[in-house]
């Protein structure tokens, strides 16, 4: 079985129907062309040719015939539209409307497949027979295997309850994904990463699964690029312990290192000419007598002394001595991907991810791609003027700064410490959850930003 028909996608069937795609504007001209028996149908239904909205024409005995689909952009999220409310068959596109192309016909099927997924591990595994869609002629099979394979995963790792997903359990997915493209790994624990990398040691030492440092690499030629995810499997909030209405998502506080590996998975799945590294910080921000203490002052790998102004504050302080690993390689574009901070939900909500970067040309461009992809990412700034609220703390560099203001620039302004100035990198900052259900887009884990960035490393790669 092909591994497009887990997400509803078939390259081949002897019994698909039709789904004629039109836009709104080609309707009339579309509707024009039909039968007087089918014109009537569509009258009697009340039918509005609205985006992602599809109906189904019967035959003279009353079966299905065919169906049409009115799509528009953002076409992928119309494709999830068209999943969702066409009924349970194998459909081929038929496309009429000259003005749709082949890139928006491989995001109708993206969306499709998108709607498909279903986190149902701890379920009863009778499964609903999925919507098939056929592949459009000219879409890569590889693009869209890597794309929903990529966000599946990423998905599941988020959905997954902390007692299931450990650090140690971070690492297996890690390893399989590792064997799976013939990728080398490397893990750092115990008393080696004590000693290479101590703030990572720090932040996870309480828990009962001890903390680790992941290093995949793979590919061995076209530019160098570096992601770098945040992995705290559970945060409970350490010392400064979160209301427990605050605790309850915080599975997904490792939402930065699942979109890493659903990214990877993305890019190596598809054969991207790049020579790519994935390091994630892994650990448990628990409460025991080995936790650390605000106002702590802790070591980094760096060489530089941090205060911790929150014990909350965890993520900056693992992903410092990640990053600066990182740039010992000195790769010619890094991005993390964190659950960093609730001040970027305040500034910009749970939809939209805030983006930081480095180098303002390498900004332009990822928020190029992510309306290609319909992924959005915002722009704010490193604010050169705050990062002296860092250098206020009592006895070394604050790792969250005095001021309760601008908190996700702060830490943002905190990673480019470690991360240098002259360094092409990136930092995105993620809610990494959907509160609520929309096609394509179920509640739960969600790989924010995911598609951005592949398509923004696919254009670097080709440019080499």
């Amino acid at each position: 079985m092909s591994r497009l028909q887990h997400y509803g996608l078939t390259e081949a069937s002897d019994t698909a129907y039709d789904l004629h795609i039109i836009t709104p504007d080609f309707y009339d001209r579309w509707h024009a062309s039909l039968g007087s028996r089918q014109q009537n149908w569509l009258a009697a239904q009340n039918f509005t040719p609205k985006p992602g909205v599809a109906i189904c024409l019967p035959d003279s005995d009353g079966h299905i015939e065919q169906a049409v689909g009115v799509v528009d952009a953002p076409y992928i999220w119309n494709g999830a539209k068209l999943s969702s409310s066409l009924p349970n068959a194998v459909w081929n596109l038929q496309v009429y409307d000259k003005s749709i192309d082949h890139d928006q016909l491989g995001q109708l099927a993206l969306g499709w497949g998108l709607a498909n997924y279903r986190f149902d591990r701890y379920r009863d595994k009778t499964k609903t027979p999925l919507n098939q869609l056929l592949c459009p002629k000219n879409v890569p099979v590889a693009w869209l295997d890597g794309l929903l394979s990529g966000t599946y995963l990423c998905r599941d790792l988020i959905n997954l309850p902390s007692n299931h997903l450990t650090p140690a359990e971070l690492e297996t997915a890690a390893r399989q994904l590792a064997a799976t493209h013939q990728a080398t790994i490397t893990t750092y624990e115990g008393d080696q990463l004590a000693a290479a990398f101590p703030a990572i040691h720090t932040v996870g030492r309480a828990a009962e699964i001890g903390p680790r440092l992941i290093d995949m690499q793979w590919g061995d030629s076209g530019p160098k690029i570096t992601l770098v995810g945040k992995g705290i499997t559970f945060d409970s909030g350490g010392l400064d312990l979160k209301p427990s209405k605050a605790m309850e998502m915080m599975k997904k506080d490792m939402g930065g290192a699942a979109t890493v590996l659903g990214l990877a998975a993305a890019l190596m799945t598809c054969g991207t000419k790049i020579q790519l590294r994935v390091l994630i910080a892994a650990a448990e921000n628990a409460v025991s007598d080995r936790a650390m203490r605000p106002l702590d002052v802790i070591d980094t790998r760096a060489g530089v002394k941090v205060e911790v102004g929150n014990t909350d504050a965890e993520g900056r302080l693992v992903l410092a001595d990640a990053l600066d690993y990182a740039i010992e390689d000195q790769p010619d574009f890094m991005i993390d991907f964190a659950t960093l901070t609730g001040a970027a939900r305040v500034a910009l909500g749970t939809e939209l991810p805030a983006l930081f970067a480095n180098n303002q040309d390498t900004a332009n461009d990822l928020l190029a791609a992510s309306q290609r992809s319909a992924d959005p990412l915002w722009q704010l700034p490193l604010f050169d003027d705050y990062d002296r609220h860092l250098d206020a703390g009592y006895a070394a560099l604050s790792s969250t700064g005095l001021s309760g203001y601008g908190g996700a620039i702060t830490a943002a302004l905190f990673l480019r410490r470690f991360a240098g100035r002259a360094t092409n990198w990136a930092h995105i900052d993620v809610m990494a959850w959907n509160l609520a259900a929309r096609p394509g887009r179920p509640k739960g884990g969600e790989a924010m930003g995911l598609r951005a960035v592949f398509d923004y490393i696919r254009t670097l790669a080709a440019d080499r």
